[in-house]
C-alpha cells in the first residue's frame, strides 16, 4: 500500500518514486518492527472461515487429529451453531441431508439411516445402502431439529446426534402420549418437546418439555383440537408435528373426510400459543377421503393434494403464515405404479433439490423420484437388508410399517445446551451379532 514504512524489494522502485523516508531516524517504528514476532500464518477469523465451510461429517474426523485450539473451536456451542446457520443458509444439500426411520408395528431395536444425496445420485444399479444403529431397547422417533434426532422410549426420552455419535443420558417423561413433537425456540435458545399426555386419571394434560442444565415442564393451554372428534368435522392428519426451521414452530394438518376443509394448526415455541393456517382450498368434487399429506420443502411447508381423481397437486408456502404466500409447485400426473394398491392417502413430499427433482413417498408406499421438469419417474434402489427389522418388506418394495424423519449433519451437541452426554447410547448395528 502506498507510504506503507514496510516495502518489499519488488517496491523499491515505487519508494524511490515517492520518495518515501525509510531510516530508522525518521521512522522509529520500523526497527521495532524487525524485533516483534512474526505475524501467524493465518488468523484465527480466517481458519475459523475455511473450517466453517467444511462438512460436519469431515470435521468430526478431524477432530481427534487437529491440534488443541482446531478442537476447542469445532467442539464449541457458537462453531456449531454458525456452522449449521451457514451451512443452511448457502445449500441445505451440504449439510449431507438423511433419512433416519424406525419400525412402529414392531419393536426392534434398530433405527435405519440412508443418503438423500445418494438416492438422488446413484444410478438404479448402485443401491443406497442403510447404515443401522442399534440401541439397548425400542426406541420411536418425536422428531428432529438441526441435526438433532429426539427418541423415546416407554417413559424416557434422549437426544441423539447420529453424525458425532453423542447422545444425551435418557430423562425421564412419564405418561402416555399420542399427538408430540420436537423443536427449537430460536429466540430463548432452547430444544423443547411437546408432548399431549393421557393423565392416569383420565383426560389429556398438554405439556412442554424444555431440555436444559435444569430440564423442566410447562403446562400449556390445551391442544385446541379433539382427538375424538364424534362429529368427524376434522382430523390430524400427522400426529407428530412438523418443525419448520427459522420459524421456531410445531405444524400439523388438519382435514375432514366429509367437506373440503384443510388448515394448519400451528404452535409457536417461542410464545407457547397456537394459531391456524389457512391451506390452499380444495375442489368440491375432490375425492374428500384421500388425506392430504403435509411436508417441508426448501426450509417451506409444503402440502400435497389428490385432485379430481386424476393427478396431484402440490403446493408450498413460501412465506410462513401467510396465505396468500401459497404458490402451486407442480401438478403430477398419476401413474399406475404409484396406486397399486390405492390406499387413501396423496403422495408425501420428503426432498427437492435445486433442479427439481422430488423424492415422494408414493399412496402405495414406495419412494419415487419424479422429475418435474419433464415429468418422468424413477424407483431409488435402497438396500435395507442390514438394518435388522427382518419381519418388514425391504425398502425397495415398500415403506410400510416404518416412520420416516429427515435430518442436517451438524455438530449441535447436547452438551452445548447443559445436557450430560454420552457416546455408547446408539451404536453400528452388525447384523451377525444381531438376535430377535
Amino acid at each position: 500500500m502506498k507510504g506503507d514504512p514496510i516495502l518489499d524489494d519488488d517496491d523499491d522502485s515505487v519508494a524511490r518514486k515517492d520518495k518515501a523516508v525509510t531510516t530508522t531516524e525518521e521512522w522509529p517504528e520500523l526497527l521495532c518492527c524487525t524485533t516483534t514476532k512474526p505475524p501467524p500464518i493465518l488468523l484465527d477469523e480466517l481458519i475459523a472461515e475455511i473450517l466453517l465451510r467444511i462438512p460436519a461429517r469431515s470435521l468430526v474426523r478431524l477432530r481427534n487429529s487437529v491440534c488443541s485450539s482446531f478442537r476447542t473451536l469445532i467442539s464449541s456451542s457458537q462453531f456449531a451453531k454458525d456452522h449449521l446457520r451457514r451451512s443452511m443458509a448457502v445449500d441445505p444439500a451440504l449439510t449431507h441431508p438423511r433419512i433416519a426411520y424406525y419400525s412402529y408395528r414392531l419393536s426392534y431395536p434398530a433405527i435405519g439411516v440412508f443418503s438423500i444425496r445418494s438416492v438422488f445420485e446413484n444410478r438404479p444399479h448402485e443401491p443406497t445402502k442403510v447404515v443401522a444403529y442399534e440401541g439397548r431397547r425400542h426406541l420411536r422417533m418425536i422428531g428432529s431439529c438441526n441435526g438433532l434426532l429426539c427418541l423415546h422410549d416407554e417413559e424416557r426420552a434422549m437426544l441423539w446426534n447420529p453424525c458425532t455419535g453423542f447422545t444425551s443420558q435418557p430423562l425421564e417423561i412419564g405418561g402416555i402420549f399420542f399427538v408430540c413433537g420436537f423443536g427449537y425456540d430460536h429466540v430463548n435458545d432452547k430444544y423443547k418437546l411437546f408432548l399431549i399426555e393421557e393423565k392416569k386419571s383420565g383426560g389429556p394434560v398438554t405439556r412442554i418439555f424444555t431440555f436444559g442444565p435444569k430440564c423442566t415442564w410447562r403446562t400449556i393451554q390445551d391442544f385446541p383440537h379433539r382427538l375424538c372428534d364424534p362429529g368427524k368435522k376434522a382430523i390430524l392428519s400427522n400426529l407428530v408435528g412438523l418443525f419448520v426451521s427459522g420459524t421456531g414452530t410445531l405444524n400439523w394438518l388438519l382435514c375432514s373426510c366429509l367437506t373440503s376443509f384443510v388448515a394448519v394448526l400451528s404452535l409457536d415455541l417461542v410464545k407457547e400459543t397456537y394459531s391456524q393456517i389457512s391451506l390452499p382450498s380444495r375442489d368440491s368434487d375432490d375425492a374428500l377421503r384421500v388425506l392430504p399429506r403435509l411436508g417441508i420443502l426448501r426450509g417451506c411447508l409444503a402440502v400435497c393434494y389428490e385432485t379430481k381423481k386424476t393427478h396431484w397437486t402440490l403446493w408450498i408456502m413460501m412465506e410462513y403464515g401467510v396465505p396468500e404466500s401459497w404458490t402451486k409447485l407442480a401438478i403430477i400426473p398419476h401413474h399406475p405404479l404409484l396406486l397399486n394398491p390405492p390406499l387413501n392417502c396423496a403422495l408425501e413430499p420428503m426432498y427437492m433439490l435445486k433442479n427439481n427433482v422430488l423424492l415422494v413417498i408414493s399412496p402405495n408406499g414406495k419412494f419415487v423420484l419424479c422429475n418435474l421438469n419433464d415429468g418422468s419417474i424413477d424407483f431409488p434402489n435402497i438396500d435395507s437388508s442390514d438394518d435388522g427389522m427382518t419381519k418388514l418388506p425391504p425398502l425397495s418394495r415398500g415403506a410400510g410399517g416404518r416412520d420416516f424423519h429427515i435430518y442436517h449433519e451438524s455438530l449441535v451437541s447436547p452438551s452445548h445446551f447443559g445436557l450430560p452426554t454420552c457416546s455408547s447410547q446408539m451404536r453400528l448395528f452388525k447384523p451377525g451379532l444381531f438376535i430377535w
